[in-house]
């Protein structure tokens, strides 16, 4: 009997050592397989950044969409027992950007759209239908000519608006104006022009001034692999008066996980108090006889979005 005690016991105990041997020389294994890939990856973003500083066009785009629908009825956890709510957004990011020995042409588009519904079905003066929740759209075209490796001398026009409810170029942000580009790497694009003229276009009542102004432009955008992500900041710092400045800053990326889809974040910030104003930002009873820009409260704006995304 203790023989046999014996034998299981050394059984037992090298069966243990094989398994840890075993989980340690795989470990050991996938570990040099994980640096391999990861060296590949290395070597292929490099020869990646050579094709994208070939002469040529290159054009791309990407995209999130994000949505979901629920309906209660006698929940009564919650203030509207019986409803039906949703969200839709969509987002597109998309580029065409001309590169050549002397001179560069950049093209930018950005839209976010975004419907939200809240439907109390035990009341009948909310609304039914889906509700505009965000509205961005932003154009952009930069031309530079080449003076060394990394600065141009450059023209830019931007137009920023909002395309649903009647809202479209009411109000409208048009930028034109002249200076230099610096491109210190690849993907990053640096705007500094100090003669920019920013056209604001409005209707019906809303007041805005037009001014002149310098421009500021940030953008880096680049691809790795299944990765695509774009930042962009633009500016505007107003010679008239500071209240007529704004700026406003873009972020979207996307991970494709699945052919073409993925999955997408997008946020935004911005701030504009001639928007604010308009808006009735610190506007009380007390001050509504007279109120003026300088007494608005420039809150900060804001916007996200999570969602599936698909690679165009």
């Amino acid at each position: 009997m203790k023989k046999i005690l014996l034998t299981l016991t050394v059984l037992f105990a090298g069966a243990i050592t094989v398994n840890a041997q075993t989980e340690e020389e795989l470990k050991t294994s996938l570990a040099a397989k994980k640096d391999s890939i990861a060296s590949i990856q290395s070597r292929a973003n490099a020869i990646q950044s050579q094709i994208d500083a070939l002469p040529g066009w290159k054009i791309g785009a990407f995209g999130t969409i994000g949505g979901s629908i629920s309906g209660f009825d006698n929940w009564y956890l919650q203030s509207a027992p019986n409803n039906s709510s949703g969200n839709i957004g969509v987002t597109v990011n998309a580029f065409a950007n001309l590169q050549q020995e002397k001179y560069f042409w950049r093209n930018s588009l950005n839209v976010n759209l975004g419907w939200v519904k809240l439907d109390n079905k035990d009341i009948d003066t909310d609304s039914d239908d889906f509700d505009v929740a965000t509205d961005v759209f932003n154009v952009s075209s930069l031309y530079g000519y080449k003076v060394s490796k990394t600065f141009a001398v450059s023209a830019l026009a931007e137009y920023r608006t909002a395309l649903l409810e009647g809202a479209f170029n009411d109000p409208g942000y048009l930028d034109v104006g002249v200076g230099g580009t610096w491109t210190p790497i690849q993907d990053l694009v640096v705007v500094i022009h100090p003669l920019n003229y920013n056209f604001i276009f409005s209707e019906g009542e809303s007041q805005f001034e037009s001014s002149l102004g310098a421009k500021v432009v940030a953008d880096y955008t680049r691809k790795i692999g299944a990765i695509n992500f774009k930042s962009n900041l633009s500016a505007f710092l107003s010679y008239e008066d500071t209240d007529y400045s704004n700026w406003q800053w873009t972020n979207g990326f996307s991970y494709t996980f699945l052919k073409k889809i993925g999955v997408g974040f997008d946020f935004g910030l911005r701030g504009n108090k001639q928007e604010a104003f308009n808006a009735g930002s610190g506007l009380t009873e007390a001050n509504a006889d007279d109120f003026q820009l300088e007494d608005t409260d420039n809150v900060l704006q804001s916007f996200w979005m999570l969602g599936l995304s698909y690679a165009f």
